[in-house]
């Protein structure tokens, strides 16, 4: 449940910012990962400081995989001790590069880890499928003692009475818990920045951007101070931190995960729909994730969930026909050229697999659903949004004042005015599933079904890569499929050559929005970022597209380049 403590700031904003990074910086000494050789100036991509800074035992644990670490610990040839010690390590490392903690763990997780251990001991065998795994949280979702303030000034003080739902299932299956990681003032940015703890950057280039709202954990993952990681997602933001930090990264299907225990405004007002999903090195820890939450039957805790246990079964072979379609842009912005070059990079390799099918897909009006969902956003007109800003005093950051005060959708609505958009809503929902429909090359003369359907859906995941601060004001390629409540499964591929991801010469832009994201376009400026795409399935084929994703990379040998 949220916390009930409702502290006023009684200091000036500036002061208790500075109490909340103290405050941080202390969690950190306590578990002092050596920063004192840090270079005064740091370099734009962190990881060969990264690496200085390890002993050779810290770098291979934490350059593991979960499902490898997992191996190791549930076998006894690592202690969860020492991996949890790698991990601190590390991500007080990854913080002082980057700035993605709110708060290390280091009491907590050790006391954790050697109760784990001891457990192996005495009873030879694991303490559940996550036995002894360090994993990192984003901070609006609670945890038991510790502060909830979701990026609000004002909120700082705030204590959760209990752990997230999603924490204590994976507490009862070993987990770790070891870092807790920052998010935007109001959480509704595509970029990590608030008055508490400022920017967090991007490993590859700290002077971009590491996505958000759980760009934290996106620039933790990313810095391998975490191997799996948990964020949040109303409309990209766990897939943009993934895809800035060339990570795998699931936005579920609403509903499946339980989301009892975060923080943040406008409780229980839910026309679009924010879910919890996993961020992690390995598409096998997207899957380790979701098996194990919903491994535990979370719908008999949380009524309003799906009673739908994880598919572990499901797989694709040759034999089974796969056809995907291929949304090149969406009509409103066309991506930059690593973009493009990525898609057409996996879609030539995929013509040259003998079970699957490229088409082309055809966006339906993508302009209007950004209509839609901004309407829905913010009923109250960001009412509550603005008083929570207000009640500290803070400024308000650039991208909350462009998500809130200049977005035309986000108006004060009346009952009728809200019923009126949640209708457009479904309707703009029927009128997508009747075009994906539209894709079958007949029906079966038997049962009638349709046959020859899109699987699955293979697109950008934003209008270019990680981008420069601020500049995240484009969510059509994430944004779209939380309004459609599609499952989207974000992978990197490949990373931008300068020389080669050169300016289109002579393109002209199809809207006014177009044209601005291209002015943002300099292959310099992105050289070496990750470069990354995601497949898109219908509601409740979150199995299915992690399934295509697997299959797909065996066939064509995704990632392209190494990572990180």
């Amino acid at each position: 449940m949220t916390p009930t403590a409702k502290a006023v700031p009684q200091k000036p904003w500036q002061e208790i910012a500075q109490e909340a990074q103290d405050y941080r910086d202390a969690s950190i000494a306590m578990f002092d990962p050596d920063t004192s050789r840090l270079p005064k100036i740091l370099p734009r991509n962190v990881f060969k400081v990264l690496r200085q800074h390890l002993s050779q035992t810290e770098m291979e644990l934490t350059e593991k995989p979960p499902e490898e670490l997992l191996k190791l610990l549930a076998s006894g040839t690592v202690t969860a001790t020492a991996v949890t010690t790698a991990f601190l390590r590390r991500a007080g490392l990854a913080q002082k590069l980057t700035n993605c903690i709110t708060e290390l763990l280091p009491e907590r997780s050790l006391a954790r880890a050697e109760f784990v251990d001891d457990y192996f001991v005495q009873n030879k065998k694991s303490v559940g499928p996550l036995h002894g795994l360090p994993i990192s949280v984003k901070e609006h979702i609670g945890m038991k003692d510790l502060g909830l303030n979701a990026g609000y000034v004002a909120w700082w003080g705030r204590v959760a009475e209990e752990d997230a739902r999603v924490l204590q299932i994976l507490w009862q299956a070993g987990a770790v818990f070891h870092a807790r990681t920052t998010e935007p003032q109001t959480l509704m940015h595509l970029e990590t920045d608030s008055n508490l703890y400022g920017v967090t950057v991007n490993p590859y280039n700290r002077d971009l951007s590491a996505g958000g709202s759980s760009g934290g954990e996106g620039a933790l993952i990313g810095c391998r101070g975490s191997c799996l990681g948990i964020g949040t997602d109303i409309g990209g933001s766990i897939r943009s931190p993934a895809a800035n930090n060339g990570l795998y990264g699931l936005k579920p299907t609403a509903f499946r995960i339980p989301t009892d225990g975060w923080s943040s405004t406008m409780p229980g007002a839910d026309p679009i729909a924010t879910v919890i999903g996993p961020l992690s090195t390995s598409l096998e820890g997207i899957k380790i994730f979701m098996q194990t939450v919903l491994d535990a039957k979370p719908w008999l805790q949380e009524p309003a969930l799906v009673p739908l246990a994880w598919n572990s079964s499901f797989h694709i072979s040759p034999n089974t026909p796969l056809k995907i379609g291929v949304l090149w842009h969406d009509d409103v912005v066309k991506p930059h050229p690593p973009i493009t070059r990525a898609l057409r990079s996996v879609v030539s390799r995929l013509e040259n697999v003998p079970n699957i099918t490229i088409v082309d897909w055809k966006p339906y009006l993508h302009d209007e659903a950004w209509a839609i969902i901004s309407s829905l956003y913010y009923p109250d007109g960001g009412d509550e949004d603005a008083a929570a800003v207000a009640a500290s005093g803070e400024p308000w950051r650039p991208l909350t004042k462009w998500i809130i005060k200049e977005n035309p959708c986000v108006k004060k609505l009346s009952m009728q005015e809200f019923f009126y958009w949640q209708e457009e809503r479904e309707a703009y929902r029927q009128e997508y599933a009747k075009t994906w429909n539209q894709t079958a090359t007949g029906h079966n003369p038997e049962t009638g079904e349709l046959e020859g359907v899109v699987d699955v859906i293979l697109c950008p995941v934003g209008p270019g890569v990680a981008p420069l601060h601020n500049t995240a004001k484009y969510w059509g390629y994430t944004s779209q499929w939380n309004l459609l409540d599609y499952p989207a499964l974000v992978f990197p591929v490949s990373k931008v050559e300068a020389e080669v991801d050169i300016m289109e010469k002579g393109y002209k832009p199809m809207t006014d929005i177009d044209k601005e994201n291209w002015k943002l376009y300099d292959p310099e400026t992105f050289s070496g970022l990750p470069i990354s795409l995601q497949l898109i399935g219908r509601r409740f084929e979150d199995e299915k597209i992690v399934a295509i994703l697997e299959y797909i990379k065996q066939q064509i040998g995704l990632p392209f380049v190494e990572f990180p």
